[in-house]
């Protein structure tokens, strides 16, 4: 059974009110949360970026869903050991509801701990080999024993995490090309993607799923997550000049991940154009059309989708969706 969840884009909220944001959707039918892990916002209007694993930890007490950072960065801010650590007491306080999203970072959260800002390649090695460490370190520690780990990028001492829920949290990462998600396939226990144009999204769940065989497992057994940025307001007008003035990032045809600040951000939003947006934002103002948006990515076999509305009003997203579109999907 799949499940519709709510992505919080925590450079937007003061984190009380994301964690309210949490409580209403979950009384609205939505199954949990996705919360971005940043360090400073994409744009300097956004106004917050709060500490992801404080909310979590915090949305958590008041909800029953499921909940995980999508994506955090084992890598510049974070050593994956110290990583390890936030999700494994996560779990421990959320029995069965906590995942752990892995992602290879972009400049404007890492680059704040001064170190070198390497290539794209190196930032997805440096990735795996995180989650090759955490994957190592939850084993160990379930059997209560010490590891230790030599890599390319990461040295542990040999220790364990005291404190462990009784599964470990699944560890999820984020992959954008084919290359990588065939490495996620083999490496991790799912995949995360984001809608994108043409039939990129099902070229990476094929690419997965080969991944997944050859390293012996079934990937219809494995977790599947797509994030899907929206913008629904009573006009079509509406809809575009919210997405245009609060969500641009999602439009921008180039890659975003070398760009260190929320104000470099503002200058290059400047340039995005409403067609910009087509086949990565969904704007429109009618439900229905949601609604199938929704269900194509349903229908194409994730088990999750978390859903980002890109407008100020959420409470009101909220219960448009919670009324209108999820009753309607299949496959819930």
């Amino acid at each position: 059974m799949a499940s519709i969840g709510l992505s919080l884009r925590l450079e937007h909220l003061h984190p009380r009110a994301a964690v309210d944001l949490a409580v209403r959707a979950e009384s609205h039918g939505f199954s949990g949360v996705m919360a971005a892990d940043h360090f400073q916002p994409w744009l300097p209007d956004g106004g917050h970026a709060p500490f992801v694993w404080s909310v979590l930890s915090a949305i958590g007490e008041r909800t029953r869903g499921d909940l995980g950072p999508g994506v955090t960065t084992p890598s510049f801010r974070w050593h994956p050991a110290v990583v390890a650590q936030a999700s494994a007491t996560t779990a421990a306080m959320f029995p069965g509801r906590h995942w752990l999203g892995i992602g290879s970072g972009e400049a404007i959260n890492e680059h704040v701990v001064a170190q070198y800002w390497p290539e794209a390649p190196e930032r997805i090695d440096r990735m795996f080999e995180a989650v090759d460490l955490i994957r190592k370190l939850f084993a160990a520690s379930l059997q209560k024993r010490d590891v230790r780990h030599a890599g390319r990028y990461f040295s542990m001492e040999s220790t364990r995490l005291w404190t462990m829920p009784d599964t470990a949290p699944e560890v999820l990462v984020a992959a954008s090309g084919p290359v990588a998600a065939k490495r996620v396939g083999r490496s991790a226990d799912g995949i995360i993607t984001v809608g994108a144009p043409g039939d990129r999204v099902p070229q990476l769940l094929s690419r997965f799923a080969d991944g997944a065989r050859e390293s012996g497992r079934d990937p219809a057994t494995m977790t599947k997550i797509v994030q899907l940025h929206v913008s629904w307001a009573p006009t079509e007008d509406e809809a575009m000049r919210q997405a245009l003035e609060r969500w641009p990032i999602g439009a921008m045809p180039f890659r975003k991940s070398d760009i260190r600040s929320p104000y470099d951000f503002k200058q290059l939003a400047r340039t995005v154009r409403p067609e910009d947006f087509a086949g990565h934002v969904h704007i429109s103002s009618d439900l229905d059309a949601h609604r199938e948006y929704i269900q194509a990515h349903l229908d194409l076999g994730f088990d999750r989708v978390y859903l980002h509305h890109v407008g100020a009003d959420q409470s009101a997203w909220v219960e448009a969706f919670g009324a209108s579109v999820l009753p309607r999907l299949r496959g819930l």
